[in-house]
């Protein structure tokens, strides 16, 4: 999970500071020692982490802060708002030419995941109404063309690729034309990675650069490679100049390093993450919601809007409605499931609520569980799953011999089933009469 070692840190150095009714300079200064070393542990930045602890102890060591109400809250919030201004302050959108087509070069080193990223910009682009080419310039790493037509037809979105034997700089020209011709209003280009940075691949990127003048360079590093990333970052930027940068793997970086980094250092914005190996998993990155996720806060806008690209409204009304009336069965249960999946992992999910994460740290989410629990419904009738009651031993056995468990699993899933309609009944008839609320319905946490 993203940042989940420096987030353990951060909350356990603020937890002792919220227990003190006042605080010295002392505390103060002991808190910040802390937090240094939970960032340098993460790999970020050194001259990063010094300039972010002197900015927030200096702002603590005040009067506001020594005679507040709460000044451990308060000194939260402080680190709060400088994590914030670390990261970039607000989210950096990407940005369009005033004449079509709008090209974006994507740039980067092998093994970052250039290529599915391209991909990925390019699916996120076209839900937006767009209608992009993607245009394949790698023509050194081997089956790199045949990658990017995969993930492209997977999208539905159209690959333009004139073979390995072609010039780059000549692909790119033939794609423009071909974008004209055929209206695609957006053009991103895969171009070729290295394994290390060489003066080769900086001529030839400086080459196509100079002929198809993109709207943005982006460049694709890898958030586990801490500052190895930045250091990245600062190569490509010296050499070719980049518009911003897209991280990927973050859902894999338990330190946080290159998030924390890249931007200071830079001083150009991270515009995407990759939170995930399916080609919907690449999120606009909000500074604002990064930092709550960082100090445990959760990320509800984030939970909402995966909520509202998988979730019907229709369905979520009716599903709310057989809570109430403790109609809920296996059907809908397994169709709420699904639909969860769709939004990440369940781990994801759970640390995105506020509170949660930190309630159920030591609890294992374990996703192929639910794998175990939808083989489960399915090795059950029609009947069966509309009517929980007619589950009698027998078919209980012949449940758990269709979907590979046992008995006990059979029994302690039924249980559990049973125990969520009771719960969701009594928090529908507390909901009742809240007009104009609208909530999210998760299934039960077993």
């Amino acid at each position: 999970m993203a940042f989940e070692s420096l987030s353990d840190k951060f909350q356990s150095i603020f937890a002792n500071l919220k227990r003190k009714g006042r605080l010295t300079e002392q505390d103060v200064s002991a808190a910040m020692k802390e937090v240094k070393m939970a960032l340098l542990e993460a790999d970020v930045n050194f001259k990063v982490v010094k300039e972010f602890v002197n900015a927030v102890k200096e702002r603590a060591i005040g009067q506001d802060v020594m005679e507040g109400l709460n000044p451990g809250q308060y000194v939260i919030k402080i680190v709060n708002e400088e994590l914030i201004q670390l990261m970039g302050a607000t989210e950096s959108e990407l940005t369009y030419a005033k004449q079509q087509p709008t090209i974006y070069m994507m740039v980067g080193l092998q093994g970052a995941g250039k290529t599915t990223t391209t991909a990925k910009l390019a699916g996120k682009i076209k839900k937006s109404g767009k209608k992009p080419l993607l245009v394949a310039c790698d023509i050194y790493r081997p089956a790199a063309i045949k990658q990017l037509q995969v993930v492209g037809g997977q999208l539905d979105i159209p690959v333009f690729a004139m073979g390995d034997q072609i010039q780059p700089v000549d692909i790119a020209k033939a794609a423009i034309a071909h974008a004209e011709k055929n209206h695609n209003d957006v053009i991103i280009i895969d171009t070729a990675g290295r394994l290390h940075i060489d003066e080769t691949m900086m001529d030839e990127l400086v080459e196509v650069r100079d002929e198809v003048k993109p709207q943005e360079i982006l460049l694709v590093v890898d958030a586990m490679t801490g500052q190895d990333a930045v250091n990245v970052a600062n190569s490509f930027n010296d050499k070719i100049g980049i518009d911003g940068v897209i991280l990927t793997k973050l859902d894999g970086d338990t330190r946080g390093g290159a998030a924390l980094s890249v931007r200071a250092v830079t001083k150009k914005p991270i515009k995407f993450v990759g939170l995930g190996e399916k080609l919907t998993d690449l999120e606009v990155f909000y500074p604002e919601r990064m930092a709550s996720r960082i100090l445990g806060m959760g990320d509800v806008l984030t939970l909402i809007e995966k909520a509202q690209d998988v979730l019907d409204e229709k369905k979520a009304a009716e599903m709310e409605r057989k809570f109430r009336k403790a109609e809920f069965t296996f059907d809908d249960f397994l169709e709420q499931m699904q639909q969860i999946k769709k939004m990440g992992s369940f781990s994801d999910v759970i640390n995105m609520i506020p509170g949660m994460g930190s309630q159920l740290k030591n609890v294992q989410i374990d996703d192929k569980e639910i794998n175990k629990i939808e083989a489960m419904i399915l090795s059950m009738t029609l009947d069966e799953r509309g009517n929980p009651s007619l589950i009698n031993p027998s078919r209980k056995k012949r449940i758990a011999s269709g979907s590979g468990t046992n008995m006990q699993d059979v029994n302690k899933f039924i249980k559990q089933f049973e125990q969520s309609k009771k719960m969701m009944k009594q928090m529908g008839g507390m909901m009742k009469g809240k007009k104009g609320k609208k909530g999210m319905n998760f299934p039960f946490m077993g």
